[in-house]
């Protein structure tokens, strides 16, 4: 495993050292000034966008569109992570730990809201 930032680590780092930036030169910052509201909508915002990509793709043939709205809601989603000082790493570990467990099961194991 090398020692170099992923992106996604290099995006986090960027977005944390932006949470507090003047919200008139950082558009992280104008997020965080904003509110969890303004975060949360841009999240819904992405995953439509995501979806309408998708369905269009299917249709077209072109996934470009789909990878282009996939990243900004993976960039609006590390925006989330970092309001709750959370890590993409942690996700990764998240997503390691349910590595063969099935998606039903996982699901069934999880303690109810």
């Amino acid at each position: 495993m090398s020692d170099t930032p992923s992106i996604l680590d290099r995006v986090a780092q960027t977005i944390e050292s932006r949470k507090g930036a003047d919200p008139t030169t950082s558009y992280v910052a104008k997020l965080f000034a904003k509110g969890d509201d303004a975060i949360l909508k841009k999240i819904g915002e992405e995953a439509t966008e995501t979806v309408m990509a998708a369905k269009d793709a299917r249709v077209s043939g072109d996934a470009s569109k789909v990878l282009y709205e996939c990243a900004d809601l993976w960039f609006h989603s590390l925006v989330l992570l970092a309001r709750f000082d959370l890590t993409p790493q942690q996700v990764l570990d998240e997503l390691a730990r349910r590595e063969g467990i099935s998606g039903i099961e996982e699901k069934a194991a999880r303690k109810p809201d």
